[in-house]
């Protein structure tokens, strides 16, 4: 079996895993209904704009962080997008996981 046949299947175990069927399930509940959806493209749209000028090398200004975080507070307060973004952070957990011990077991390769 070649390498990218392994990769393929441990995309599939990524996928059938019970964080991704979590994540998976959360986020359709949260599009399904429209004020959570709008909620979350919302937040979802300024924080992807507040990490675009991160990566730009800027620094979130004081009333940058502080609307996020009033953002990220109002979000937390629907149980959808609850759901949703606890199955994300699990599911992100994961696959960090997964990422590192690929990683730091080809670490002798690498160097």
């Amino acid at each position: 079996m070649s390498v990218y046949d392994k990769a393929h299947e441990l995309t599939k175990a990524l996928q059938d895993s019970e964080e991704a069927k979590e994540l998976s399930a959360a986020l359709q509940a949260a599009r399904s209904n429209p004020e959570a959806k709008r909620m979350m493209d919302d937040f979802r749209g300024k924080q992807s704009v507040l990490q675009q000028k991160m990566a730009a090398g800027e620094q979130p200004s004081p009333s940058d962080v502080e609307m996020m975080d009033s953002l990220y507070k109002q979000v937390n307060q629907n149980p959808l997008l609850q759901r949703a973004f606890d199955a994300e952070r699990k599911f992100s957990v994961v696959f960090e996981d997964v990422t590192r011990i690929v990683t730091e077991s080809l670490r002798d390769i690498m160097e």
